[in-house]
């Protein structure tokens, strides 16, 4: 049986050698995603931009520098959460992800997620929100009313927290969103406290035969 770490190993192999979509025409690097394989949370983002293309490493621009920020002031750093995108490559000049590019690279996430197994998957954005909803069979409503409220579902056989909230993008244009991403942030940090108090799974006598 494969170890986690050589699972991933694979798994990077074969984001870097994708071909599903137009989009690895264009790009410099794939952007797998980084950070610890052992990783509570899980941030997913849209897609890689002008930066992250470049350097092959998801949010390594402005919006990279503000997601640090809000990790800091809640006690977190990078190299403790695992942090990806639902796109692995970047859509040219920046554009939102198409359906077809999001489907043919969800499977690629999705097994991330099998991987590593996150409690909390903090979604990033719409594109990401109701990508993740939609797996896990959750209803889908605007950001503007449901970001910073956990919800209860499953993906790829892990039961997970999905947390919506902002992209940190839309906080550099939209100045006024930086006071609610700390909001959901705080919170997030709340409900990280409250999961790590309850058991992970509940042991059964298969587990002790």
């Amino acid at each position: 049986m494969k170890s986690k770490r050589e699972e991933y190993r694979h798994l990077v192999n074969k984001i870097v050698k994708c071909t599903r979509c137009p989009l690895h025409k264009s790009r410099k690097n794939p952007v797998p995603g980084e950070g610890s394989l052992d990783s509570e949370i899980m941030f997913v983002g849209e897609a890689p931009g002008r930066k992250e293309d470049e350097r092959g490493r998801p949010f390594v621009g402005m919006a990279g520098k503000l997601l640090s920020d809000l990790l800091t002031k809640i006690g977190l750093s990078r190299d403790e959460v695992y942090i990806t995108n639902i796109v692995k490559c970047r859509p040219p000049g920046n554009r939102d992800p198409r359906p077809e590019e999001i489907q043919a690279c969800l499977p690629y996430l999705l097994e991330q997620i099998r991987i590593i197994k996150p409690r909390i998957i903090v979604t990033l954005g719409r594109h990401s929100g109701k990508t993740l909803f939609e797996t896990a069979r959750l209803k889908w409503a605007p950001l503007s009313r449901i970001h910073g409220k956990p919800y209860t579902g499953v993906v790829e056989d892990v039961n997970v927290t999905l947390y919506p909230t902002y992209h940190p993008a839309a906080a550099l244009y939209n100045p006024s969103l930086r006071e609610v991403l700390e909001q959901d942030f705080r919170r997030l940090a709340e409900i990280l406290e409250e999961i790590r108090n309850k058991p992970k799974t509940r042991k059964t006598l298969f587990d002790y035969m």
